[in-house]
């Protein structure tokens, strides 16, 4: 194992990434303000290639001076609040607050979803689906990768800075009533979600595609009905809050599943399956289950990503490009796909499928930024958010599914309360080498306390220790040159969505 004397902590230089609660939840209640000039004077010293160009979909910091002062202003006064590490799991200020602003979320259909992982990439491509079919869509999901804004998108585009601005001081007077009336202010998160449904009234959106935080019956969306529930896979994570076995965990998110509603449930573990099954039962809900009544039907490894064969509620669609890496972003794709035939009405009994060339238009164009995300050539360099044991193992089977490296470097840098052992031996197949290190925020497993547990899983000669990002990533870079055939070279920076944001920015990806 080596290492090297830690330098200042990159902390100084850089913003408040994924604050708030998500299932993918990294948090720094701080608000540490990004100096993007610093961030590009480290990229600089990383001996890679050009960036990928590419329309990734996220904002860019305001370019008017007093436009990204308000933002500032207002990212602090959130952080501020409390973050979602520090639960009191209610609805009710959740619930006084929509009461107050007159129930803004009532004024759409929407689609629910939650699931342990892949809810953002499923709710990507719900939003391409609904928007290819000329309909107006407000999306609400989290962590945000690099900007706050991210998280609350309109017609498939993160929200104006302005618009945000605006939004948070058009409901700050009502979010500080709620505080007022409470045993305890309203959260990081909270304040966030009752900006999103008032966002998307204030539109109007056609439909709101909503994203859970964390477990689902007293997450802070769930005060909003979905037409259709969405319940990506189980598995263990937050363990501490939600339960410590896939069916307590899925007791928690059944919470979403409301009367009457379409429950669209990917493949689950058994025990998970029976709890949602049950729970639909319950409120006399309609089911739709991955590997029965819609699945993935056919795929292979394509240019840029996979061709699929979708098998929906109504039919078949053929020839269905999907620009994103991995088998799990296909059963992402045939999950959002029932979903949104769902929304439309289309269903077991129903002969129809959605218009094919609409379909392939939307899969076409979507993207999911940190999620098996290409940013740099020469040597190859991917970003992948996986935080957990069978993200990792998803991320580890595509990225060897999908580039086919001679030689890869990891630069693996978790959250401490995570199962980062797991994380670890699901990646050590596919890692020759591995660069530990942390991110900026107080959550980032100590350096140290990780190179000790890599030492374990991976052996002393396979492990380097670098406490920065910036000298993770180039050192990663050089063990890739050095040890591996240069076309078939690569390094994957993963571990957490904060790590994988930080990193964006160090790799020009701003």
């Amino acid at each position: 194992m080596s290492t090297r004397p830690e330098d200042d902590p990159l902390s100084d230089a850089l913003s408040l990434f994924g604050a708030g609660g998500s299932d993918d939840a990294e948090e720094d209640p701080e608000g540490r303000e990004a100096d993007l000039a610093v961030i590009e004077a480290g990229s600089r010293t990383l001996r890679a290639g050009g960036p990928v160009q590419q329309d990734d979909g996220l904002p860019t910091r305001p370019k008017d001076p007093e436009v990204d002062k308000a933002l500032r202003d207002v990212e602090t006064e959130l952080a501020g609040r409390w973050g979602e590490t520090k639960l009191e799991p209610s609805l009710d200020r959740m619930t006084a607050l929509m009461d107050i602003l007159g129930e803004p979320q009532r004024s759409y259909p929407a689609i629910h979803i939650t699931g342990t992982n892949g809810k953002t990439s499923t709710a990507r491509m719900i939003e391409q689906l609904l928007l290819a079919f000329e309909l107006r869509t407000g999306r609400y999901t989290s962590p945000h990768v690099q900007s706050v804004t991210e998280r609350i998108s309109l017609d498939g585009a993160p929200i104006a800075p302005e618009k945000f601005i605006e939004t948070y001081q058009d409901i700050k007077p009502y979010v500080e009533m709620v505080d007022g009336s409470q045993k305890h202010r309203m959260s990081f998160f909270e304040v966030l979600t009752g900006m999103a449904y008032a966002a998307f009234a204030d539109a109007p959106v056609d439909v709101a595609v909503v994203e859970v935080g964390m477990g689902g019956s007293w997450d802070a969306t769930n005060v909003v009905d979905g037409s259709v529930a969405v319940v990506t896979p189980v598995a263990l994570d937050h363990t501490d809050r939600l339960g410590e076995t896939p069916a307590e965990i899925a007791t928690e998110k059944a919470g979403i599943v409301k009367k009457d509603a379409t429950v669209v449930l990917a493949q689950q573990p058994v025990e998970a399956a029976q709890v949602l099954l049950k729970k639909a039962v319950e409120v006399d809900a309609t089911v739709a289950r991955e590997g029965m009544e819609f699945g993935v039907a056919h795929r292979e490894v394509a240019v840029g990503g996979q061709m699929l064969t979708l098998r929906g509620l109504g039919g078949e669609y053929e020839q269905v490009f999907l620009p994103l890496h991995g088998e799990h972003q296909a059963h992402n794709a045939a999950v959002a796909l029932a979903a949104v035939e769902a929304f439309f009405g289309i269903g077991m009994s129903h002969a129809r499928t959605l218009d094919i060339d609409t379909v392939r238009a939307a899969f076409a164009t979507v993207t999911s930024p940190g999620r098996l995300e290409v940013v740099r050539r020469s040597p190859t360099i991917v970003l992948d958010a996986a935080h957990n044991p069978a993200g990792a193992r998803a991320a580890a089977a595509a990225v060897a599914e999908a580039f086919g490296f001679t030689h890869l470097v990891g630069v693996v840098g978790p959250s401490g309360d995570k199962d980062v052992r797991g994380l670890l031996e699901a990646f050590e197949p596919v890692f020759a080498e591995i660069v530990v290190t942390q991110n900026s925020t107080f959550r980032a497993m100590d350096v140290d306390e990780l190179a000790a547990l890599a030492v374990e899983v991976f052996g002393d000669d396979r492990v380097q220790v670098e406490p920065r990002l910036d000298d993770a990533v180039e050192a990663a870079i050089t063990l890739a040159e050095e040890n591996g055939e240069f076309s078939g070279a690569g390094v994957l920076v993963t571990g957490s969505v904060i790590t994988v944001g930080e990193a964006r920015l160090l790799l020009g990806r701003k």
